[in-house]
């Protein structure tokens, strides 16, 4: 049997199906990405973008939850950023630059079988604080970390 036949033939149907569910509507873009806050992420008001996600903007002091991130970034379009945390029953991790427009930078939901831990990168516009919250058990908790950008940033 020609095996270079049967693999064009598997890719062949491959694309076909692709196609009739694209067509039919089935793998629009909204239906695969997650929910989108527009409203907390636009608002110029780390208080309210605060309030928009979790319904309150009380958050109280807590050394249970570690902000790493370095002392100085040198690039502020890339600032790495982890949040760690050994609360219980953590919900929701955000994280917030004051001094950025926008000062919402990122906000997970989690699940109740997901390690209170997040990492990624963030832009900072200047030398800023970068704001934990983390609602866990249905109660909002902070910490930050001072990072001081020396070159760039989001804003040029």
């Amino acid at each position: 049997m020609n095996n270079l036949r049967r693999t064009f033939l598997k890719a062949g149907m491959t694309t076909a199906t692709v196609a009739v569910a694209a067509g039919a509507g089935l793998l629009t873009p909204g239906s695969v990405l997650a929910a989108w806050p527009k409203s907390a992420f636009e608002t110029k008001k780390m208080d309210e973008a605060i309030k928009i996600l979790n319904g309150s903007a009380a958050a109280t002091n807590s050394k249970d939850i570690t902000v790493e991130a370095p002392d100085i970034a040198e690039n502020g379009a890339v600032v790495s950023v982890t949040v760690k945390t050994n609360l219980a029953n953590v919900e929701k991790i955000t994280i917030l630059v004051p001094e950025n427009v926008s000062p919402l930078a990122a906000s997970y939901e989690l699940s109740a079988q997901t390690d209170g831990f997040v990492t990624g990168r963030i832009k900072m516009r200047k030398t800023s604080d970068v704001i934990a919250i983390v609602k866990a058990g249905g109660k909002l908790m902070t910490a930050k970390k001072p990072v001081k950008v020396t070159l760039g940033g989001c804003g040029g």
